[in-house]
Order: C-alpha cells, then structure tokens, then sequence
C-alpha cells in the first residue's frame, strides 16, 4: 500500500495514518509536500469556486418563505 499523508489542523504540521483524529485532518495526500500545501489547495479552490459563473448567484440569496 502507498503511503499517505495528512495535514492535522489543530497541529499545523504533516501527519502519516497515524496521526490526529480524522475531523482535524485534511487528506490524504500522495506525498508530505502535497500535504504540506493543503492549506493554499483549500483557498485555491475556494478561489475557484467564489468565482465559478455557475454557482455564483447574482440575484442574492433566495427570499424566505414567511
């Protein structure tokens, strides 16, 4: 089996499969580097998707059913 790797989110470091619980954990990744990087990969993608014309609504927010 390949080894993977994590990036724990409480402790800001790289973590193998035996690392913190999965909740805190971003991964798996192929490599420590890729891990490493997690953190920019999210806003990399968060990025993408704010700016992504199909899921960016125009018209705002859907009005309330009162």
């Amino acid at each position: 089996m390949a080894e993977e790797y994590w990036y724990c989110l409480k402790h800001k470091a790289v973590e193998g499969p035996d690392g913190c619980k999965a909740a805190d954990r971003l991964g798996p990744y192929p490599s420590a580097e890729e891990a490493s990087r997690a953190l920019e990969k999210v806003a990399e993608r968060n990025e993408a998707w704010d700016n992504d014309p199909d899921w960016n609504d125009e018209a705002g927010p859907a009005p309330s059913s009162s």
